[in-house]
């Protein structure tokens, strides 16, 4: 009889804290809150406005170094235009540890997704909710109010040094351009407009066989 107590006690006590566990609110992450970067000074190389001090990863994503171990990062403009109309963006989520060349953020398309790798390694400590929001400011301002997120990265001087930066990215970009009308060609698609960049949205004009070599091509996912 005394065993039987015991074993009803013990139920009594597993089921009081099962529903109490159950009436407790999930752990809220915060994330730290970042003001937008101030308007980056526009250098022309080879053709193309470059921010001055951005670095950028060969997948088209950029980081700018703010000092305290702290990196902004963001898809730059040939990235932007040739997805065109952004839909959603999805970031791996904050106390991330993400390294450099992993996937930080799906951005999807017209129905097209592409994983966006980071520029540098650390992890992730802020969101840009206005992007969330509106994914649109990807395309309308890549390189100030249309940023992704923000990482703390303790080795960012090492992982900068990985990525193209100063007079290395106008002529990086020309080469984007190149390869990118190369495999159009065959499509009858017209790759670029006026000023270099793609033509807006060009990568959800493609079948899908097309849109999958492209973005391997350019985004290295």
């Amino acid at each position: 009889m005394s065993i039987l107590f015991v074993l009803l006690t013990f139920l009594l006590i597993m089921s009081i804290t099962y529903f109490l566990r159950r009436e407790q609110p999930a752990a809220v992450v915060e994330q730290r809150v970042f003001p937008q970067p101030p308007a980056p000074s526009m250098m022309r190389e080879s053709g193309f406005d470059v921010p001055k001090g951005y670095c950028f990863h060969p997948g088209h994503s950029w980081v700018l170094d703010e000092g305290r171990q702290n990196a902004r990062i963001g898809l730059d403009t040939f990235g932007a235009t040739l997805l065109g109309k952004i839909t959603r963006v999805e970031v791996v989520g904050l106390n991330r540890w993400v390294r450099q060349g992993q996937k930080i953020c799906t951005i999807t398309c017209d129905g097209v997704s592409v994983d966006l790798l980071s520029p540098i390694e650390g992890v992730i400590i802020s969101v840009n909710q206005d992007v969330l929001k509106d994914p649109s400011l990807i395309l309308k301002d890549p390189y100030k109010a249309g940023w992704i997120c923000v990482v703390k990265s303790p080795e960012i001087n090492l992982n900068l040094n990985n990525l193209l930066q100063g007079a290395l990215v106008g002529s990086w970009m020309q080469n984007s351009v190149r390869r990118l009308s190369t495999m159009t060609a065959k499509l009858g698609v017209a790759a670029a407009a006026d000023g270099g960049l793609p033509v807006s949205g060009l990568l959800a004009q493609l079948e899908p066989g097309a849109q999958r070599a492209m973005i391997r091509e350019f985004f290295l996912t």
